[in-house]
Parts: C-alpha cells; sequence; structure tokens
C-alpha cells in the first residue's frame, strides 16, 4: 500500500534529484523514497534521537491521560 503527498523542494534542490536520479537511473521519486528510509535508519539507530522520542511521547501520554479524566 502506498500514500501520496506533495512535496515542495526549492528549484535547485529539484534539479540536483532530477540529475541525481537520472544518473542513477530511477526515478525522482524512488530517490526521495530511498533517502527517507536511510534517514529513518539513521535516526532509529541514534540513541539520543530515540530517548528524546520516548520523553516525548511519554508527555503525551501523560498529557492525553490528564485530559481524559
Amino acid at each position: 500500500m502506498t500514500k501520496q503527498t506533495t512535496v515542495r523542494l526549492p528549484v535547485g534542490l529539484a534539479e540536483d534529484a532530477e540529475a541525481v536520479a537520472r544518473v542513477k537511473g530511477t526515478s525522482v521519486n524512488q530517490l526521495i523514497v530511498d533517502s527517507l528510509a536511510a534517514e529513518i535508519d539513521r535516526v532509529r539507530a541514534d540513541r539520543d534521537f530515540t530517548q528524546r522520542a520516548k520523553r516525548l511521547l511519554e508527555r503525551d501520554k501523560e498529557l492525553l491521560e490528564r485530559l481524559a479524566e
């Protein structure tokens, strides 16, 4: 299953992405998908990031529980 979204890129970045995709023999869409997947893998391996994410999620959970009372 896929989800469609629109990404607005600065002109220079869009042109660079098109050139990179063309040289790699892929689409700009696939280049973006691959880049996002690599970034998500990178932050998942970043202990500091995951700790901050857990703290934020715990805070959100506490707020939601307080609002539900």
